[in-house]
């Protein structure tokens, strides 16, 4: 069977050796995907992030790097969620819900990390994780009331604190398993102008000085989105306030929320996201500049600079989205699944060198549909394309590749009776607000072609580009071939892909499926998933 890799992505994830950053400059944004709600810290010469991924599972990546430029991911915090059986989308789903805003620590030798669902009841409970090392294996250490946004920080005494919401922090006991009575507080009030939440809390503690970094919303005119630290030298104290960075980036509008994090050699960086439409939130990394003891982000003129020097040279490149042919005996950590996944419907093991998906109930769209397998597109322009045995699927199965949001261009490969076709459509899902449940699809087929395949080994090769330059309106175009050689051109040209906070409130994924309409048992085998990026 031929396998086509992109020369980008065969020395770091096939051939297990890699190409060496000669000192090429950190370009804005550091890492261009979705990665949210950042914290970020260093053990060692390691730089460790974590970032949100909601419904996604496993959920709470961790990932590292040396140059705070190659990132890959090393694991994860939590496998699968299991309180609700939403989370398996049963009786709903968990849309832009499940895991928020982790805060990542390291404290005595472990590392630690704090997360709450964006959920009411059990569901929302605050969860403690522990691990000897970041790349797991993660425990469940405890489960402690919900705090919104929150950091989990520890005094140089041992001291545990969390800090959280709109300007809250309380004390925790020793063991991390409880509040200590009587000691939940406002530590600020916001100023009558922010309006808005000031949440995603960071709190770091320098010379003897804390600082809280939160993301303030001002609603006035000449102000924006901009991330305030407080600060104090007594936790009791009256804490003191300013504006470390209020500024627009690449054509787009004002970005804040993150963290500040130090070198070996004392150095300091700020990693902030930034909203970039269908792509999701991208980070950006800013030098540090402390005036007058305040951590003041961005260059000379406060601005989040297009390029930085590399804090270190000579560092393998690395990527958080990476081709696969599926040969490794476990999952690459590149991947994640669109809820829980059914266990029993997915093998690497079946057929050596393929990814096999089993339909396991019957669902009438992608958006219910179990075992959908992701990965983040990225900018500026990217593409990935898999091929497919689909010889196995049954009437009315369904399977395919999506650049997968609440609303989706979709390229399905349908079997109806003997016959095989292709379609290319736009559809777009309705969820309530509480449940998640999803109460309606509208679906608008572009273009239908009938596939003529042999019975056996009938492969089929699916490609999906994106455009996420700015000016070019988040573009997806979507193409087909028969050998993997020759492409068409189907459906919608340039497609628009866009973020909705309200449903799935993250960027466009690259989605593999496969489901059933009518019988559940078919399956489909997913040969290879090549993927290149435009170098920025």
């Amino acid at each position: 069977m031929k396998k086509l890799f992109p020369l980008l992505l065969l020395f770091a994830t096939l051939s297990g050796s890699a190409q060496v950053n000669t000192g090429e400059p950190i370009k804005n944004p550091m890492l261009w995907a979705d990665v949210p709600d950042p914290d970020v810290i260093r053990v060692g010469d390691t730089f460790y992030l974590v970032s949100t991924t909601m419904h996604l599972m496993p959920g709470a990546p961790v990932m590292a790097s040396k140059d705070l430029k190659n990132w890959q991911t090393v694991g994860y915090i939590f496998d699968k969620l299991t309180d609700s059986p939403k989370y398996d989308m049963q009786e709903g789903t968990v849309y832009g819900r499940g895991q928020w805003a982790t805060s990542l620590k390291y404290h005595d030798g472990k590392f630690y990390a704090l997360l709450a669902p964006n959920e009411g009841g059990p569901m929302g409970d605050t969860y403690i994780f522990t691990a000897p090392k970041a790349e797991g294996p993660w425990t469940i250490h405890a489960r402690l009331r919900h705090f919104h946004d929150a950091t989990l920080f520890f005094d140089d005494d041992g001291t545990p604190y969390v800090f959280f919401g709109t300007g809250e922090m309380c004390q925790l006991t020793r063991d991390l398993k409880s509040v200590v009575e009587g000691s939940l507080r406002h530590y600020f009030n916001r100023e009558p102008d922010e309006r808005g939440l000031l949440e995603g809390t960071r709190v770091i503690k320098h010379n003897g000085t804390y600082y809280a970094l939160l993301i303030s919303h001002v609603y006035a005119p000449g102000r924006h989105r901009r991330e305030v630290c407080y600060r104090t030298k007594d936790l009791n104290a009256t804490w003191e306030k300013q504006t470390i960075l209020e500024s627009d980036f690449g054509g787009f509008s004002y970005l804040a929320q993150g963290t500040i994090v130090d070198t070996e050699e004392g150095d300091w960086y700020g990693i902030m996201f930034q909203d970039r439409g269908g792509v999701g939130r991208v980070l950006t990394l800013s030098p540090v500049r402390w005036i007058d003891g305040w951590p003041m982000l961005g260059d000379e003129n406060g601005k989040v600079p297009a390029t930085m020097r590399p804090y270190r040279s000579n560092q393998p490149e690395t990527a958080i989205v990476c081709a696969d042919d599926f040969s490794a005996p476990q999952l690459g950590l590149h991947w994640q699944w669109n809820h829980n996944p059914v266990d029993n419907a997915w093998s690497l093991t079946e057929r050596p060198g393929f990814m096999r998906l089993k339909t396991s109930r019957v669902v009438q769209n992608i958006f219910l549909a179990p075992n959908t397998l992701t990965q983040r597109m990225e900018g500026p322009t990217c593409s990935g394309n898999v091929c497919i045995d689909v010889s196995h699927m049954k009437d009315g199965d369904c399977a395919g590749l999506s650049a997968f949001n609440g609303d989706s261009g979709i390229l399905t490969v349908k079997r109806k009776g003997s016959k095989f076709f292709l379609e290319m459509s736009e559809e777009s899902v309705k969820l309530t607000d509480r449940e998640k449940a999803v109460t309606d699809v509208s679906q608008k087929v572009v273009e239908t072609v009938e596939l003529k395949l042999p019975k056996k080994s009938a492969n089929v090769w699916l490609r999906l580009d994106g455009d996420f330059q700015p000016g070019h309106n988040d573009a997806a175009n979507f193409f087909y071939s028969l050998d993997g050689e020759q492409w068409n051109a189907i459906g919608t040209k340039n497609y628009r892909m866009i973020f909705d906070y309200r449903r799935f409130f993250m960027g466009s994924k690259f989605a593999i499926f496969n489901y059933a309409t009518k019988k559940a048992g078919g399956y489909v085998d997913v040969d290879c998933f090549n993927y290149q990026k435009t170098a920025k």
